[in-house]
């Protein structure tokens, strides 16, 4: 079994068209049913603020992986100098069950979430092309500063401004260099939120505070689920999701929104629509298009399996001894 961590990926690079395309197509293997991802359970104890969250899935097709994800969020390890959120994945042979792969990778997590964004945000800008555009974040903690990654790496020239905001202070350093004249650290959320063509929040915030509607035709990546006041979003028709069942529970926005303004799944598109079919092409481009990813195991096992083959490949990682046969 091979054991790889944060070092392992970086040393491997990051290449966010491939990443993407990848997201694509466990989307397809999802649609055509070649797939499994139980309901995901939620260990909580002590203070319910924190969770450990197991992920097991298979994914078909071209990818062919099976394993589980089982990561931690604990939202004030901020306090203890430790990063919120711990993850693990465990990748397993399909045929025999044997492991072939661990992963203690809390970037492998940031790598999936980013790069399902990435995904619709190429289906939307598809969809709804222009010169030039902006990237709002909320949120500058490993999530946001992927999603900067990403979106710099896909929008590249059209990218013309970014706006941050955090509720910590922002250091003015940790903006990649390249993007730093471009980029503005906001007092407050409202003038990122007003000001961007694609918005995302990447926050662990304990309530909901967005309530007002976004600007017209602005691509809502929302990332943490729960930052929006039902009443903010109730009026967009352009609902995307990744899976009904997992995102309308837990309290989210979408379970919200279900609860308190009647949304159905049949309100919602579903992200195979929109990345294998025309699903925006029925709304006009002065429509907001909200996209809530709960995170499918699918992509953790697909993206994990793709960084396994290329460390395979490339001679990297740690060999773990296998016990002795009984």
């Amino acid at each position: 079994m091979l054991y790889l961590h944060d070092g392992h990926i970086r040393g491997m690079g990051v290449d966010w068209h491939k990443l993407t395309d990848i997201v694509k197509e466990a989307v397809r293997i999802k649609a055509e049913g070649d797939c499994a991802f139980p309901l995901k359970p939620y260990l909580r104890f002590q203070d319910p603020v924190n969770r450990i969250i197991a992920m097991p899935a298979y994914a078909g097709g071209s990818i062919r992986r099976a394993g589980i994800k089982w990561i931690a969020s604990f939202p004030g390890n901020h306090r203890h100098g430790l990063p919120r959120a711990h993850n693990t994945i465990i990748l397993n042979d399909p045929d025999t069950g044997r492991p072939t792969a661990f992963f203690y990778c809390g970037l492998l997590n940031a790598l999936r979430t980013a790069a399902v964004s990435g995904a619709m945000l190429n289906a939307y800008r598809a969809a709804r092309p222009s010169a030039a555009c902006s990237l709002g974040i909320i949120g500058w903690g490993p999530i946001g500063r992927t999603h900067l990654d990403m979106a710099a790496a896909l929008l590249g020239d059209r990218l013309e401004r970014v706006r941050l905001y955090d509720r910590r202070p922002i250091d003015p350093e940790t903006i990649p260099p390249a993007l730093r004249a471009k980029t503005e650290i906001a007092e407050d959320w409202r003038s990122v939120y007003r000001n961007s063509d694609i918005f995302a929040t990447c926050t662990v915030s304990p309530d909901r505070y967005i309530d007002e509607p976004p600007p017209r035709g602005t691509l809502l990546l929302n990332v943490s689920l729960r930052d929006y006041q039902p009443e903010s979003v109730a009026g967009i028709r352009a609902v995307v999701v990744d899976d009904w069942q997992e995102i309308c529970r837990e309290n989210t926005d979408i379970e919200r929104l279900h609860l308190e303004k009647g949304l159905q799944p049949e309100g919602a598109l579903l992200l195979e629509d929109v990345l294998w079919g025309s699903a925006l092409s029925r709304y006009a481009p002065e429509e907001p298009v909200f996209f809530n990813p709960m995170g499918l195991a699918i992509f953790d096992m697909a993206i994990a399996g793709f960084y396994h083959e290329e460390a395979l490949r490339q001679g990297r990682g740690i060999e773990l001894e296998e016990p002795p046969a009984p």
